[in-house]
């Protein structure tokens, strides 16, 4: 008997993907990642940024090298404080030992004559008037003796109150050393991260970051000029006025002999563009010369260091800080600017240039600038002072 045939269909044979689809789903998931990493990442900051970034960290660096040259002061005037008060204890010291000595041989003379009586003193004496001479002696010996006392216990309690003052001294000069090295810290640790923030620059960010230093030195510039042009309107309309009034004078009839000079304020006025004029010399002569912080000259200077040397130039003491600088004379507003005057800038007055007129000011910029001529507009004006 034939077999039947058999009327079940038979069975197709499916083709799994599962290693495809767990392929796919891994990339889906690296891919997710990445762009999660991407999204939590910290962007890479924009050019102005970094400009902003920068100059926020010289201004930084240049307030820290104001207190570095605040605590540095302190700190040798501290030093001489000490030098003088540990001579004086020194002095007071050899006082105070040749007391002790004198003293010593007092004790020594009484130490002697006390083991012999009075009356064997006198029986022992080559004669009664060798005795009462003896006698003489030691009592004046003992009134000297009271008189030495007196002065030992005021010399060691003034060199008790010396040492007490040196001690202090050392503890206010260790105070200002350890502001110092923090100080000096701070500015450097400023200067590195500028530093680190440049290097990480590209070629092609490092040439748009110049372009935006160029279009902000041309903004200071035009300012600059501006002010030039408006300063040489009012001073040709002074000239004017002047010929006017010399005209009037002139043409006048009256017999007076005219013998006020004026001197008031003119001599006021040309004593202070005589220093100023020494002033700007000096400072003319550092162009070209490098910035560095805490430097007093004469080889580099920093922006304070820089304003203090050329007004002594002059014959005029100034501070050494900026904080300190902005209060040694008469403030004047920016639009009353003469030659001579200092300039400062920024909120915490940490910067300051010389004025030379015509919106320029001569100023030790930042680290690795040299002193140049610059517009007073390139950086934000705080207010000006006239020190002499």
């Amino acid at each position: 008997m034939p077999a039947l045939a058999s009327h079940r269909k038979p069975r197709s044979r499916t083709r799994t993907n599962s290693p495809a689809v767990g392929l796919t789903t891994a990339a889906i998931a690296s891919v997710s990642l990445l762009s999660a990493q991407s999204a939590t990442a910290d962007p890479r900051p924009s050019i102005d940024e970094v400009q902003k970034k920068v100059d926020d960290l010289y201004r930084q660096a240049g307030s820290a090298t104001q207190e570095y040259n605040r605590a540095k002061e302190a700190t040798e005037k501290q030093r001489r404080t000490v030098d003088r008060v540990l001579d004086d204890v020194a002095k007071r010291t050899d006082s105070l030992n040749e007391s002790r000595r004198a003293l010593g041989s007092y004790a020594a003379a009484q130490y002697r004559t006390g083991a012999v009586t009075p009356t064997a003193a006198l029986l022992f004496a080559d004669s009664p008037q060798a005795y009462f001479e003896q006698s003489q002696l030691m009592d004046r010996l003992t009134e000297q003796q009271r008189s030495t006392i007196t002065e030992f216990e005021a010399e060691q309690a003034a060199a008790a109150k010396q040492r007490a003052q040196a001690t202090k001294s050392l503890e206010s000069l260790t105070a200002s050393q350890q502001s110092l090295r923090t100080s000096k810290q701070t500015v450097q640790t400023k200067l590195a991260e500028a530093r680190e923030l440049l290097s990480q620059l590209t070629a092609e960010e490092k040439a748009r970051l110049a372009e935006l230093e160029r279009k902000r030195e041309e903004e200071a510039r035009r300012k600059a000029e501006a002010r030039a042009k408006a300063e040489a309107e009012a001073e040709a309309e002074r000239q004017r006025q002047e010929r006017e009034q010399q005209e009037q004078a002139g043409s006048g009839t009256g017999t007076g002999t005219g013998t006020d000079t004026g001197s008031g304020t003119g001599t006021a006025g040309g004593t202070y563009a005589a220093k100023a004029e020494k002033v700007l010399s000096f400072a003319r002569a550092q162009i070209g010369k490098p910035y560095v912080w805490g430097a007093t000259g004469p080889s580099s200077f920093d922006c304070s260091g820089l304003t203090q040397a050329a007004w002594k130039a002059a014959g005029v003491d100034l501070p050494r800080t900026t904080w300190d600088q902005v209060k040694a004379g008469q403030s004047v507003a920016t639009a009353d600017l003469l030659p001579g005057d200092l300039v400062f800038f920024y909120d915490d007055i940490s910067h300051v240039g010389i004025y030379i007129g015509d919106g320029k000011m001569i100023h030790a910029p930042k680290p690795g600038a040299n002193v140049r001529e610059e517009s007073i507009y390139y950086m934000p004006i705080y207010g000006s002072v006239r020190p002499a």
